[in-house]
């Protein structure tokens, strides 16, 4: 145990508090409280058009959330990324567009700031209803629920990937249009499945404020897993890196070097007989 504890803490000098001081500091913090607030502005008017009414169209739920996008994007896009969305931010770490530390740092500002617009939706409401807790349709299992979430939530981060590629020259617009028209598609397609969520955060802070969990697990599973697949899409498929390309090749590369350099025992054990018969020698040491 105390080896286990030295190796612990001598990991923790070399690797993670120079991680930590790389990244906290004042711009990681204002990163943090745009994630935070654009989650929070996110719920309230997403949420907010489908609380109090059971009148609304599935349009009218859909532009709301869709302009709402817009309006974040646009809003805290160049603070922070503006993510507001975990299965976005799982995704570009994986893509290793953020590292590990900014990650659990975004989910953490993103859910805390679901639940915060969540409460205050609900002080100023005047509706005791659920406040926009996403639901399976009746008839739907959780496999299907998870499917539709996969599909709508690949549509969106693949839109994220594509309208902020660095590498592209033909981008005319903000990304904050592509990305809102996808989510308010996502939304149309999707409510009457599984209430569209998109989003895990989205879902937990309606989840938390109503203390309704209706197979919660699904709006974790199904967005996280579809922007997975997006982000591997894009990245290694559809438009990838240069670099990642070059990187893969001279790993491969390395690989088979290593091979033939280093052949088996079996084979080396098997040249050092050949050799020995060669030289009249006897491999084993017995006397003839």
């Amino acid at each position: 145990m105390p080896q286990i504890s030295r190796r612990c803490c001598s990991c923790c000098r070399l690797y993670v508090m120079p991680a930590l001081q790389s990244i906290w500091n004042q711009t990681f913090l204002r990163a943090l409280l745009a994630e935070f607030l654009g989650t929070a502005l996110l719920v309230i008017i997403g949420v907010g058009s489908v609380t109090g009414s059971q009148s609304h169209s599935d349009l009218h739920i859909a532009l709301a959330f869709g302009l709402a996008i817009v309006m974040v994007v646009q809003a805290v896009g160049h603070v922070s990324g503006a993510h507001v969305n975990p299965a976005v931010t799982i995704s570009m770490l994986c893509a290793h567009r953020i590292n590990l530390f900014k990650a659990i740092g975004y989910v953490a500002a993103q859910c805390l700031g679901a639940m915060l617009g969540g409460g205050l939706l609900r002080a100023v409401s005047p509706f005791t209803t659920s406040f926009g807790v996403t639901k399976l349709h009746t008839d739907l299992g959780a496999g299907r629920g998870v499917l539709v979430e996969v599909i709508i939530t690949f549509a969106l981060v693949l839109t994220v990937f594509a309208s902020t590629d660095e590498k592209r020259t033909d981008l005319l617009c903000s990304p904050a249009l592509p990305i809102g028209l996808t989510v308010a598609v996502g939304h149309l397609f999707a409510i009457p499945y599984t209430g569209s969520s998109m989003n895990p955060a989205r879902s937990l802070g309606s989840a938390v404020v109503s203390r309704e969990w209706p197979a919660h697990w699904v709006y974790w599973v199904g967005p996280i897993l579809g922007g997975l697949l997006a982000c591997g899409m894009y990245e290694y498929l559809l438009y990838p890196n240069p670099q990642l390309k070059h990187r893969i090749r001279e790993a491969c590369r390395r690989s088979n070097d290593v091979q033939q350099v280093s052949p088996s025992s079996s084979e080396k054990g098997q040249s050092e007989e050949i050799k020995m018969q060669h030289t009249g020698e006897n491999p084993k040491g017995d006397n003839p």
